[in-house]
């Protein structure tokens, strides 16, 4: 089984101005505990013969409702890590597979990218901006998703698979995946 994806991700999280689980540090959220919602928009993308281009998926994990039935068994096998690659080292972190559901998901992309999951979530990203007025970014995170991704805020409201928060961190990047990755690509995190 061979598969590759890449797009653009945003995310919002529970954590204190910058969430430290990039780079293996304690959460800052409420009880020291890290709650968040990724959401990834595949701009291109395959397991085998399945073309993932266009799907919309959340870490934890919804696919829109638009995705085919090929498709969404084609990233379940990828996120639950059963095809290889960075998500085989992920799922092990997972704990619990809450499952994956379908439900409208819509992103925008841009300087403020948005991101909603049915009708009970939605945040934006808005960068903190750096002393040239460029974004804040971090580079070469040990569980990045990216090799280096903007950080700001990322107000809004999740409920989700029996979680519910408002964010306050949020990050964004371009992001690139494959069941074979190059030496000393970023392996996700959770």
């Amino acid at each position: 089984m061979s598969w590759e994806m890449s797009g653009t991700y945003a995310g919002t999280c529970v954590c204190q101005l910058i969430c430290p689980c990039p780079v293996d540090g304690m959460p800052t959220g409420p009880g020291g505990k890290c709650s968040g919602l990724n959401v990834f928009h595949i701009s291109t993308g395959n397991l085998d013969d399945t073309d993932l281009s266009g799907v919309d998926w959340k870490v934890g994990a919804v696919v829109d409702q638009s995705a085919s039935d090929a498709q969404v068994a084609a990233l379940e096998s990828i996120l639950r890590g059963q095809a290889g690659g960075p998500f085989a080292d992920f799922a092990g972190l997972y704990g619990e597979w809450l499952g994956l559901e379908r439900a409208d998901v819509t992103f925008s992309d841009g300087e403020r990218p948005s991101a909603s999951v049915g009708e009970q979530t939605r945040y934006t990203f808005e960068p903190l901006p750096g002393p040239d007025g460029g974004a804040t970014t971090v580079k070469n995170a040990m569980y990045g998703f990216a090799p280096e991704f903007r950080i700001g805020k990322g107000p809004g409201h999740v409920n989700l698979f029996g979680l519910e928060f408002d964010g306050s961190y949020g990050e964004t990047s371009d992001f690139s995946f494959a069941s074979e990755m190059a030496e000393g690509a970023p392996k996700g995190r959770g």
